[in-house]
């Protein structure tokens, strides 16, 4: 039998193909797999088979079998086509753009083939990378005119567009030299005018679900390089924003519209951000109306709902890090910007770390932007070398630089103020922390470092310093007001005791001594009070874990208040023979940090 395959000097046995294929993928015996196998793997490795692959295709009804002689096709285009004579490539070509038309050009064979027509797609495309321009001038006005008649067969030509640009922009490096994906780059923009007419006559003009998002994917894997002037001097983004309150194209234009949000080229088209963001938000609100909890709409939304709510935070943040100055700039445009601010910020409770991550990423950058224009108002000297000047010609220079900086903070005053809440219940776990709560609620000790957390924990610490810095008084009393609330029951939960002492404890060093010190001495004690009234062994064991994380937190206030490190010394001495698992192993590691941080104070004569 393996015989009669391995003779390729005669068609070959397709019957006696597909019933080897059948038993390499079947639920035969494994000396019937193996053999299968060893016979397939000959045929691939033959460099004469692919020359059956039309004869194969055309007999074959199994789809397993029609994959596998693709695959030697595909191998064929990849490494020898340009050893191949015309009249083979040419029939190669032509054979695979009929069977394509062939099969989408009736709805019901398109639907039943899918799966073979995709393969067939990427195989086209191979066949393209290799051709085209120079040997298959005409490829994009067929497939454009091809497009024209019938509507199954455009939703096909999209999906060989969207592989077409990205197997040229996305994936290209390693398979083409770069000289030819310049050359396929210059083609697909010289001849985008053809593709771009054809994407706005049918999202103009049909009716069909799969076609519109066939071309809407289509244009979100072109948006990222096509000649700006396709997008702001057509009607492609009022169509875009037209269809995105849509239930089925939301996610896809959303998608496109974030592509266009994240471009970035000077400020040429500013006023069509402005237009574009406007309408956006206008027609966001009837979507998911202002002030809706996202962390709610996330956790019982479908895959549509939840995808379409990772979206947004990726829309807001790619139009805010590259546009957020213009709509600054107009008193008209600010209200949108704060409610699309708002909109982020109420992203960022979402429980999905991706999600989260996004956001993030954002926050980190702005504040990060307004504690150095901050910075520098309040050290002049700065201000002026930074931008050249003479220190004489300081303080107007300073004053008139200063009333756009403080109106540029004023503006953002309420959303970092929510920011900081955000911070405040979000904030990561520190290195320095050894308990956690294990799946069933018990608390336990923590036996692996999670490296994502400890990440996450830098950038949030790093963001919550600089807010801190650039309000001292909201900081302290957001987070004064949350331990009241555990002292009272009414927040009191392991989860939101733990991330309100992570960030009081990030932000050491923020604050002016003193103030710290004020801000320090109310924290200990509420924290010590919480301890004496809360009853349970895991509650006092999560409880002592904060305290010693906090205290170990601020050697400066250690150094400067001996009765204070005293009593916390004694109350660590505690808690090292406590038998919880980690409080142990927590107190020995706070009380060797404090005494590397304070070491003279323990050696000398106290009064």
């Amino acid at each position: 039998m393996a015989e009669r395959l391995r003779d390729l000097s005669q068609p070959i046995d397709v019957p006696l193909l597909d019933a080897t294929v059948a038993a390499f993928y079947g639920t035969g015996s494994k000396e019937e797999r193996s053999a299968a196998d060893q016979i397939l793997r000959e045929l691939q490795n033959n460099p004469d088979t692919w020359l059956q692959v039309v004869h194969i295709l055309q007999n074959s009804q199994n789809l397993n079998t029609k994959f596998f002689a693709l695959q030697v096709l595909e191998n064929v285009i990849k490494y020898r086509w340009n050893a191949l004579p015309a009249e083979q490539r040419d029939g190669i070509k032509n054979y695979i753009s009929d069977v394509i038309v062939q099969l989408s050009s009736n709805e019901t064979s398109f639907r039943k083939e899918r799966l073979y027509v995709n393969k067939l797609n990427v195989i086209l495309v191979q066949v393209v990378k290799h051709e085209w321009p120079a040997r298959w001038q005409s490829f994009i006005p067929d497939l454009v005119s091809a497009a024209k008649s019938s509507e199954t067969i455009c939703e096909n030509c999209m999906a060989i567009l969207k592989l077409l640009s990205e197997e040229v922009f996305d994936f290209s490096r390693g398979e083409m030299t770069q000289q030819k994906i310049k050359e396929l780059k210059q083609s697909l923009n010289s001849e985008f005018q053809l593709i771009h007419e054809l994407c706005l006559y049918v999202l103009s003009a049909s009716q069909r679900t799969e076609l519109v998002r066939a071309t809407l994917a289509t244009l979100h894997a072109f948006l990222s390089w096509i000649p700006l002037g396709y997008i702001f001097e057509s009607p492609l983004l009022e169509i875009l924003l037209k269809f995105f309150p849509m239930g089925s194209y939301r996610n896809l234009t959303l998608q496109c519209l974030t592509e266009v949000a994240a471009l970035q080229f000077g400020d040429f088209y500013d006023p069509q951000y402005v237009k574009m963001y406007t309408i956006f938000m206008a027609q966001l609100q009837t979507i998911i109306p202002h002030g809706t909890n996202f962390a709610e709409a996330y956790t019982n939304g479908s895959s549509e709902e939840q995808a379409f709510i990772q979206n947004l935070a990726l829309f807001f943040t790619s139009f805010f890090k590259s546009h957020i100055r213009v709509l600054e700039s107009a008193s008209a445009n600010r209200g949108g910007l704060l409610m699309g601010l708002e909109y982020l910020i109420g992203i960022s409770y979402v429980d999905d770390t991706e999600v989260f991550k996004v956001c993030l990423d954002y926050w980190n950058l702005l504040v990060l932007e307004l504690f150095e224009a901050h910075h520098n108002l309040e050290n002049p000297a700065l201000t002026a070398s930074l931008m050249g000047l003479q220190p004489t010609l300081m303080p107007e220079v300073v004053d008139g630089l200063a009333s756009p900086l403080i109106q540029r903070r004023q503006l953002y005053s309420v959303p970092l103020s929510k920011l900081r809440t955000l911070m405040i219940c979000r904030m990561a776990k520190p290195e320095e922390v050894l308990i956690v709560e294990d799946e069933n609620g018990n608390i336990v000790r923590e036996t692996m470092k999670d490296i994502d957390v400890l990440v996450q924990y830098k950038i949030m610490r790093e963001t919550l310093i600089y807010m801190s810095h650039l309000d001292h008084e909201d900081t302290e009393q957001q987070m004064l007001k949350k331990l009241n609330k555990q002292l009272s029951g009414e927040e009191w939960s392991w989860n939101n005791l733990n991330t309100l002492c992570w960030a009081i404890g990030s932000i050491s060093g923020s604050m002016m001594e003193e103030q710290e010190n004020r801000f320090l001495v109310m924290v200990i004690r509420d924290l010590l009070n919480l301890c004496e009234i809360t009853k349970g062994k895991d509650n006092k064991a999560v409880i002592a874990s904060n305290i010693m994380y906090v205290v170990g937190q601020y050697p400066r206030f250690l150094r400067a208040h001996w009765k204070f490190l005293k009593t916390v010394v004694n109350k660590l001495f505690e808690f090292m023979h406590e038998t919880h698992p980690g409080v142990q192993d927590m107190a020995c590691d706070t009380f060797l940090k404090i005494v590397q941080k304070c070491k003279r104070k323990f050696v000398t004569t106290q009064v």
